[in-house]
C-alpha cells in the first residue's frame, strides 16, 4: 500500500465512504486543473453529492495532508485572485485593489474570500505546484482566476478573441510588440505582478507610429489611464522581476464581458467559518491574536435551558447532568446540519453562528421540537428552550484563544435570548425580513408576533418578534 492509499484509508475514518471514493478516484484519475483550486460547492453539484460532506471530507483531508487549503481574496468584478493565503491570518490589508479592473474593494469575508483546496505534492505532483511552467493560457486559468469563474475548456480560443497579444517574457528580458490598436478600451495586463496599463483609443486615425512603454516589476503604481488614437502602435514591454510575466493586451469586449460573468457558487470564507467541522479542526488557528476581520452579515443564535437549576434541584445532579449532555448534543447536531456551527457554550447557554437567517430559524424550530421530544422520553416535561436570533454585521476575532465574534450584533443577539419564555422564538427585524426566512416561517404556519421592547444597553429601539 502507497502513501496516498494508506491516507485514503485514515480518511475514511472521518468521512463518507462516497465522498471518499471520488477524491481518491480524482486523485488517481482526474487531469492536473481539476486538482487544482478545488470548488468544493462545485464539486458536490458535478457529483450529486451533499455540499457539507464534501466541505467535511475535504477539511479532514487537508489535516491528513492530502490536500492543501488556501484562501483566495477574490475580485468581484472580474473574478481574478488579488491575494492567496495559506491562512486567513496573512489576510492583513484593509482593502485590496483589482489591476484589471481598477477597483479597490474593502476586506470582509462574505464574497471577496474564497476557500480553495489542492492536492499536496506528497500525493500527487500536478503542474500547477510549478506555476513558472505553467502557459499563459493555464496560468489564467489555474492561478490568475478564482474558482468562480466558469472557464470553457477551449480557453486558448476564447483568449485569442480577447486579446490583441500575449507574451511570455523571461526575467530581464525586453519585447517589442507592433501592434495596429482599434477604437475603444484596451488593458495591458500582466496575471502574474498585477500590473495594469489602461489604453483610451479614440479620435482621428493616426498616421505617424505611436510609442509607450510598460515596465513589470514587484512596486506596487496606481492604475492610469493613457489616450491614444487608432492606428499603429509600438508597444515596448520589460521585465524587472525575477521570474517570468505574462503580459497581454485585452480588448474590453462583448466577449470579454460575457467571459467574466460565467460565475459558480464558492465555499466563502464566511461559510467556512460557520461549519462545524472547520470549527472542530480549527478551533484555535484561524486568526491571529489582535487580527479583525469584517463580515457584514451573519446570524446569531442564543440558546438556554428555562430553569436549569430547578431542574437539577429536582431530579438531581446525575440525572440533570446526562440530560444537559444530551440536550448539547441534539443542539449541536442540529445546527450542523442546518449549516451552522457552535461557537461555544457557557453553563446551558449555546451560541451558534449560521451563514443566512432561514438557516438559524429552521435550526431554531428543530431545536425547539427536540427538547419537547427529549423532555418527554426521560418524562420531563419542562426541558424548554429560551432562544433568540439576530443578523448583523461582526467581526470575527480570537477571543480567550478561539475563533469568536465580537460587535453590536452579537449583543443585540444576546439580548433578544433573554426576552424568549420558555417556547418562543424571538427574532429581531432583519431576521423576519429575509425573504427565505419568511418563506421558512409561512410554510411551517408560523405568524411572527410584534413586541415593543427595550433590550438592556442598546440604545437604538429594536423591533423584535415572538414565534411561538
Amino acid at each position: 500500500m502507497n502513501d496516498a492509499e494508506t491516507l485514503f484509508v485514515a480518511l475514511r475514518q472521518s468521512a463518507d465512504d462516497d465522498v471518499v471514493d471520488m477524491l481518491e478516484r480524482m486523485v488517481r484519475d482526474a487531469p492536473d486543473h481539476a486538482l487544482n483550486k478545488m470548488n468544493a460547492l462545485d464539486l458536490a453539484a458535478s457529483e450529486g453529492l451533499d455540499e457539507e460532506r464534501v466541505i467535511a471530507a475535504l477539511l479532514n483531508a487537508v489535516g491528513l495532508g492530502i490536500f492543501e487549503m488556501t484562501w483566495n481574496v477574490m475580485c468581484p468584478s472580474c473574478a481574478g485572485v488579488l491575494s492567496a493565503n495559506k491562512s486567513l491570518k496573512t489576510l492583513d490589508r484593509a482593502q485590496y485593489s483589482c489591476a484589471f479592473c481598477a477597483a479597490g474593494y474593502d476586506t470582509t469575508l462574505d464574497n471577496l474570500v474564497e476557500v480553495t483546496f489542492t492536492v499536496s505534492p506528497r500525493v500527487r505532483k500536478i503542474a500547477a505546484h510549478s506555476p513558472d511552467e505553467l502557459s499563459a493560457a493555464e496560468y489564467y486559468r489555474q492561478i490568475f482566476w478564482s474558482s468562480a469563474i466558469d472557464l470553457p475548456a477551449d480557453l486558448e480560443k476564447l483568449l485569442r478573441e480577447v486579446t490583441l497579444e500575449m507574451v511570455d517574457l523571461p526575467p530581464g528580458e525586453r519585447a517589442i510588440l507592433s501592434l495596429q490598436l482599434p477604437k475603444g478600451t484596451l488593458i495591458v495586463f500582466d496575471p502574474v505582478t498585477h500590473t495594469a496599463q489602461f489604453l483610451d483609443v479614440g479620435g482621428e486615425e493616426a498616421s505617424d507610429r505611436q510609442n509607450l512603454s510598460v515596465i513589470f516589476n514587484k512596486v506596487d503604481v496606481p492604475v492610469d489611464t493613457v489616450a491614444l488614437r487608432p492606428g499603429p502602435l509600438r508597444l515596448a514591454l520589460e521585465n524587472r522581476t525575477e521570474s517570468r510575466v505574462l503580459p497581454a493586451v485585452w480588448v474590453a469586449n462583448q466577449v470579454l464581458d460575457d467571459l467574466l460573468k460565467r460565475r459558480k457558487p464558492v465555499l466563502t470564507a464566511k461559510r467556512l467559518l460557520t461549519n462545524q467541522t472547520f470549527r472542530d479542526i480549527y478551533r484555535t488557528e484561524t486568526l491571529a491574536i489582535g487580527q479583525r476581520l469584517k463580515i457584514l452579515s451573519l446570524t446569531f443564535l442564543f440558546s438556554d435551558l428555562k430553569d436549569s437549576t430547578a431542574l437539577y434541584e429536582r431530579v438531581g445532579d446525575l440525572v440533570a447532568f446526562d440530560l444537559v449532555n444530551e440536550h448539547f448534543r441534539l443542539l449541536q447536531e442540529i445546527i450542523a446540519s442546518e449549516r451552522g456551527a457552535v461557537v461555544k457554550t457557557v453553563g446551558d447557554a449555546v451560541m451558534a453562528t449560521f451563514e443566512t437567517p432561514d438557516r438559524a430559524i429552521a435550526a431554531a424550530i428543530r431545536m425547539r421540537e427536540a427538547m419537547s421530544d427529549l423532555g418527554a422520553e426521560r418524562q420531563h416535561q419542562s426541558l424548554h428552550l429560551k432562544m433568540g436570533i439576530h443578523e448583523g454585521s461582526c467581526l470575527a476575532v480570537t477571543l480567550n484563544g478561539q475563533q469568536d465574534y465580537f460587535g453590536q450584533t452579537v449583543n443585540v443577539a444576546s439580548r433578544v435570548q433573554g426576552l424568549a419564555d420558555s417556547r418562543s422564538i424571538v427574532v429581531t427585524e432583519s431576521v423576519v425580513e429575509n425573504v427565505h426566512a419568511r418563506a421558512l416561517l409561512e410554510t411551517n404556519g408560523l405568524t411572527p408576533t410584534l413586541r415593543h421592547v427595550a433590550l438592556s444597553g442598546i440604545a437604538d429601539k429594536v423591533l423584535v418578534y415572538d414565534i411561538s
